[in-house]
């Protein structure tokens, strides 16, 4: 199916491990008119606590809320639901809907579900996943960090982290714990709780950048500053990651690097560097996202996203949101330390580099003997 930005609906996964606050902050945007045409996916409606919400009912899986806003649970496949959300709301089966929020299990990590989103052609044609909010608990984060490694991997794909019960903290361990987390993952926006619904309502409604769209500006998604600026920090301090980390959560391994590249890369290049940083990362890859200087399409920027060793389909801007042209990419791994994981990527970047410079020159030789003959 092809990618339509205008029609493609925008999808905010609510994620934070067990207990953290995950369902009271979708409780406080639901009291907000400006969710009245979302839908919301969670994997059994008690879990939510909407009894005193309920208004009526269309089936056996979804139900309207007071405010008109919908909620549905997840039966077994997550595709077949969202699917079938779409089309029963084009038979107009259901009301009408422009926006879905789905609170993920505790343990669930996102990575799979933004996956499910980029690689599944049916999903990708209808919706497009625009904000990961990751909720933490002030009280159990070390503990469960040490604990489960899908926690981390919820701070290192999230784009808002919410920091929850922090009335049962001391008042310095928000600081204490927003640095931590801006080591796992320096380009989140971090901040504490707040359920007013004037707050929680724009964080669920987050209409963020569209691949899909040729004139969006991919800017605030990538981050790119914020990722350099870090690695500059962390050259400036001998290596050393933030002192605040504890060694087990440290030892733990959730790195990013920026990969930049001055010239033009050919299509079959970019496919060539791409499919050996996946196969050499292979399931340390979490998240990949770019802007590439296409040799065949100069002047066109080439969106390039994925997931674990799964590379979305390239898509393309209509310009460059800067005067700055040069291919960047940025690499968020887990079990990697940091230094291999930079010598890995730029000794895939350098042999690629030379293996189509090669092929370069021996196309250029072989028109020059053709040319003699």
């Amino acid at each position: 199916m092809s990618l339509n930005h205008r029609s493609r609906i925008p999808v905010t996964l609510v994620t934070g491990f067990l207990g953290s606050g995950k369902t009271t902050l979708i409780n406080a945007g639901l009291k907000s008119p400006e969710l009245s045409k979302t839908v919301v996916v969670v994997n059994e409606f008690g879990a939510v606590g909407l009894d005193h919400h309920l208004y009526t009912s269309s089936n056996d899986a979804v139900v309207v809320l007071e405010n008109g806003c919908l909620c549905c649970t997840v039966r077994s496949d997550l595709i077949a639901t969202m699917n079938s959300l779409y089309h029963d709301r084009a038979k107009g089966e259901l009301p009408d809907f422009n926006n879905v929020v789905i609170e993920t299990t505790g343990l669930a990590e996102p990575g799979p579900i933004i996956q499910a989103f980029l690689s599944e052609p049916t999903l990708d044609g209808l919706y497009r996943v625009v904000n990961v909010v990751t909720v933490v608990d002030a009280v159990n984060w070390e503990t469960t960090a040490e604990r489960h490694n899908e926690a981390l991997r919820q701070v290192a794909l999230a784009d808002d982290i919410l920091i929850s019960k922090l009335d049962m903290k001391a008042d310095e361990t928000y600081a204490a714990l927003e640095s931590q987390l801006l080591t796992i993952n320096p380009a989140a926006k971090i901040s504490k709780v707040d359920l007013s619904s004037s707050v929680v309502a724009p964080l669920l409604m987050h209409n963020g950048f569209d691949a899909a769209d040729p004139m969006a500006d991919p800017s605030e998604w990538l981050s790119i500053s914020t990722y350099e600026n870090y690695e500059r920090h962390i050259v400036e301090t001998d290596g050393l990651k933030d002192q605040t980390m504890p060694h087990h959560l440290a030892a733990k391994g959730i790195e990013s690097f920026v990969l930049t590249r001055s010239n033009p890369l050919s299509r079959e290049e970019l496919e060539f560097l791409l499919d050996g940083i996946s196969q050499n990362l292979g399931p340390d890859l979490l998240r990949v996202k770019g802007l590439i200087n296409i040799l065949e399409e100069p002047g066109k920027p080439a969106v390039v996203q994925g997931v674990q060793h799964l590379l979305h389909t390239m898509t393309w801007l209509e310009k460059w949101p800067t005067d700055d042209e040069r291919s960047r990419m940025v690499f968020i791994t887990q079990g990697i330390a940091r230094e291999k994981l930079k010598e890995t990527i730029e000794f895939l970047d350098r042999m690629s580099e030379r293996t189509f410079k090669a092929k370069e020159r021996g196309r250029l030789a072989a028109q020059a003997r053709e040319l003699q003959i």
